[in-house]
C-alpha cells in the first residue's frame, strides 16, 4: 500500500481535529451569510478552501470553526459581530445535519466520530470579542465557544499581541483573571497570536491545558506568530497542544517578506490585508504573476511538526490549518482535502500510526476532556468572577 493510501486508511480511523478554520468569516465577507450562494454541500473551490465534499476527502472528523471578528472591531460592535459568527455556525449545523453535528465536549467529539459526522466546535479569535466583560465570556461559553484566542493581531486592554506594540509585559492583572475564569468555565486558553510574554504568563496562571490553535515553530521559521522553543518545552507540564498552521508566511522564511509586500499592495488598493474576497484575490493573483510567490509544501509543515514533536513531545502536537483565513496555502495543502498529503509525508519520515493518531485526533480530544475536568473542580470551589478592568 502506498503512503497516500496508508494515510487515508489511518484518517478513516483517526480523523483530523483541525484547530482553526475561518469559514464563518469568509461567509460573512463574501456573501453576508447567504448560505444559498455558498452552499457547502457542493464544490465551492472557486471561492472557498472549505466545503463538505472536501472535508470528507480530507479525512476531517472535527473542526473548531473560528468565530473570528477583526480586531479593529471594538466594544459592543465586536461582541455583536461575534454573535453573528456564532449564529452562522449554528445555521451550518442545522442545514447539514447528516455531515455536521454540534460538539461541546470531548464525549461529543467521540460520539460524532462513531456516527461518521464532523464534530463542530467553535473558537473565538481575540479577547476583544468579550469587550472586557467576564459575563460576556461566560455567555460565549454557554453559546458553545470552547476556546478563546487571547488576542488577535492587536494588543488589547489586558493582553499583548505578537504583532503589535506591547503594553502590559504579557498579561495584565485582569488578563490573568480572564485566564482563571476560562479555566473555571471550561473554555480552552488559546495562545496563537499572542506575544511570547503573554504565552508565558498564561502558562504560569492556567491550571488547565492550553492550546495554540494555529501556530508553528519559531525555531524553524523565525516569525513572531510562532511558538518559541522555551514555550513549547512548557507544554508537557501543562498538558497543552500546539497545532501547526499551514499559512505560508508563518512557516516558510522566504514567504515572509513576499507576503508583507503583497499585503501592502492590497492596502494600497483600499482592501484590508486579510481580505480574501474574489475582488481582493484578483489583486493578489496579479501581484503574484508579476512577482512569483515562494511556495510552501506539505514537507514545510512536516518540518515544523518534526521540530515541535522533538521539543514538546508527540502528546503535545496537533493541526490547525487556518483554511479560509489566508489568501495562500502550501502546495499539496491547497484546501481541506489536503490533509492526507501531510500524513503521507509524515509516514515517509517515520511517524508511527500511534504517533499520527495522537496528532490528528487523540491529543485534541484529550485536551478538551482535561479542561472539562479542571472546570468541574474549579467551579465546585469558587463562583463566577465579577472582576472588572480598572484603569492602569
Amino acid at each position: 500500500m502506498d503512503r497516500l493510501a496508508q494515510a487515508r486508511e489511518l484518517l478513516s480511523e483517526y480523523p483530523v481535529v483541525d484547530g482553526h478554520n475561518d469559514l464563518p468569516w469568509a461567509l460573512r465577507n463574501q456573501v453576508r451569510y447567504d448560505l444559498d450562494r455558498r452552499d457547502i454541500a457542493a464544490d465551492q473551490s472557486a471561492f472557498l478552501h472549505t466545503d463538505i465534499p472536501r472535508l470528507r476527502a480530507g479525512g476531517v472528523g472535527a473542526q473548531f470553526w473560528s468565530v473570528y471578528v477583526r480586531s479593529d472591531y471594538a466594544g459592543d460592535e465586536a461582541v455583536s459581530a461575534t454573535l453573528e459568527q456564532i449564529d452562522v455556525v449554528d445555521q451550518l449545523i442545522a442545514r447539514y445535519p447528516r455531515d455536521l453535528v454540534r460538539a461541546l465536549t470531548a464525549d461529543d467529539m467521540e460520539a460524532a466520530r462513531a456516527q461518521g459526522r464532523i464534530a463542530s466546535l467553535m473558537g473565538a479569535e481575540g479577547g476583544h470579542s468579550i469587550n472586557n466583560s467576564l459575563a460576556t465570556l461566560r455567555a460565549l461559553h454557554r453559546l458553545g465557544v470552547r476556546y478563546m484566542t487571547l488576542t488577535h493581531n492587536d494588543t488589547i486592554d489586558w493582553a499583548d499581541s505578537a504583532t503589535d506594540e506591547p503594553r502590559h509585559g504579557g498579561l495584565s492583572g485582569f488578563g490573568r483573571e480572564v485566564v482563571r475564569e476560562m479555566n473555571r468555565v471550561g473554555m480552552l486558553v488559546d495562545l496563537s497570536h499572542v506575544a511570547a510574554t503573554t504565552m508565558r504568563d498564561a502558562l504560569e496562571v492556567s491550571v488547565a491545558p492550553v492550546v495554540f490553535s494555529h501556530s508553528s515553530a519559531r525555531a524553524v521559521c523565525d516569525h513572531v506568530r510562532n511558538v518559541p522553543d522555551d514555550v513549547l518545552a512548557l507544554l508537557p507540564a501543562n498538558g497543552g497542544v500546539a497545532m501547526a498552521t499551514f499559512v505560508p508566511k508563518f512557516i516558510l522564511p522566504a514567504a515572509v517578506e513576499w507576503t508583507l509586500a503583497a499585503d501592502e499592495n492590497l492596502r494600497a488598493h483600499g482592501f484590508h490585508a486579510l481580505d480574501t474576497t474574489p475582488e481582493a484575490m484578483v489583486l493578489h493573483r496579479a501581484f503574484e504573476e508579476a512577482r512569483p510567490r515562494p511556495v510552501a509544501t506539505a514537507a514545510t509543515v512536516a518540518d515544523h511538526l518534526d521540530h515541535m514533536r522533538e521539543v514538546a513531545g508527540v502528546d503535545h502536537v496537533g493541526i490547525g490549518g487556518d483554511f479560509d483565513g489566508t489568501a495562500f496555502t502550501p502546495s499539496g495543502l491547497d484546501d481541506v482535502a489536503g490533509y492526507p498529503n501531510l500524513i503521507a509525508e509524515l509516514l515517509t519520515r517515520g511517524w508511527s500510526k500511534a504517533d499520527l493518531a495522537k496528532l490528528t485526533w487523540s491529543n485534541a480530544v484529550r485536551v478538551l476532556r482535561d479542561a472539562e475536568a479542571v472546570a468541574r473542580e474549579e467551579s465546585a470551589s469558587r463562583g463566577p468572577s465579577n472582576a472588572v478592568l480598572t484603569a492602569p
